[in-house]
C-alpha cells in the first residue's frame, strides 16, 4: 500500500515516524529516506537506537528559499538512486518518503519515474510525506491524509523549539 501526508499543516513527518515505530514494534525492518532535510532533528536521536529502523538524509543543512541549488538536486538524486535499489532488494517492509513531495514539487526528482516506480511495488508499505502532493500521486495512493493548518504559533513569531518542531 502507498500512504501520503501532505497539507500545510504539521505532524506530517511525525505521522510518518509513528507507522515506522510501530512497525517496528511489530518486527518490521523501516528505511526512511528524508528528501531535502540535511539538518539534525530530535527524532533523529530516538530512531537511531531503533535497530530495525534505518535513516538516510539526502538533503543539505538548510532549507530551500527560492531555487533549487545544483547541490540540492544532486542530494535528491542521490537518495532516489538508493530508494530504487533498496526497493528492488524488497529488504525492507516499509519505506518512508519523507518530504518526498517537495523534492518533486521542486523538480529534484522526476515525477513520472517515482509513479513508474511506486506503480510496481507489490509487498512493500510505501509512506510519502510533505507538502504540495501532486495529483497524480494522490491518484496512486491508497491512503491520503491532508494536515489542514488552522492556527500555528510560527505565525506570531514563535521560533522552531527543540523538542517539539525539530
Amino acid at each position: 500500500m502507498i500512504q501520503i501526508y501532505t497539507g500545510n499543516g504539521k505532524g506530517k513527518t511525525t505521522a510518518a515516524i509513528g507507522a515506522a515505530i510501530r512497525a517496528s514494534g511489530a518486527g518490521m525492518n523501516i528505511f526512511m529516506a528524508q528528501f531535502v532535510k540535511g539538518m539534525h532533528y530530535s527524532e533523529l536521536e530516538v530512531l537511531k537506537t531503533i535497530s530495525n529502523i534505518t535513516l538516510e538524509q539526502y538533503g543539505r543543512d538548510c532549507f530551500i528559499e527560492k531555487e533549487p541549488t545544483q547541490a540540492d538536486i544532486e542530494a535528491a538524486q542521490k537518495g532516489w538512486d538508493k530508494v530504487k535499489k533498496i526497493l528492488k532488494q524488497n529488504k525492507y517492509d516499509m519505506v518512508i518518503l519523507d518530504e518526498l513531495c517537495i523534492a518533486l514539487y521542486y523538480k529534484l526528482i522526476d515525477l513520472d519515474e517515482v509513479l513508474e516506480v511506486l506503480r510496481n511495488i507489490e509487498k512493500t508499505e510505501i509512506i510519502i510525506t510533505g507538502r504540495y502532493a501532486a495529483d497524480e500521486l494522490i491518484e496512486t495512493a491508497d491512503l491520503v491524509t491532508k494536515m489542514h493548518e488552522i492556527k500555528h504559533p510560527y505565525n506570531s513569531g514563535t521560533q522552531a523549539r527543540k523538542g517539539i518542531e525539530y
